[in-house]
């Protein structure tokens, strides 16, 4: 490895924690709220491919495609 690898492994961390530091983190509220609506939303969307999945295939019998 090269001097110039090896000095700026040091740089390297040091810039990431100032920067993690500049960065806005959400309040437990705000990250709650926000997880229970993506948990909401793929519940809500996983029951609507289900139901669309069901109807094709009930469609697909009538028409003896599918046993």
């Amino acid at each position: 490895m090269s001097e110039a690898e090896k000095a700026s492994k040091p740089n390297f961390f040091k810039n990431l924690k100032s920067e993690f530091k500049k960065c806005t983190w959400p309040k437990k509220e705000e990250l709650a709220k926000q997880s229970a609506l993506v948990i909401a939303v793929s519940v809500v969307l996983g029951v609507l491919i289900s139901g669309i999945d069901w109807a094709i295939r009930l469609g697909l019998q009538a028409l003896n495609i599918v046993s």
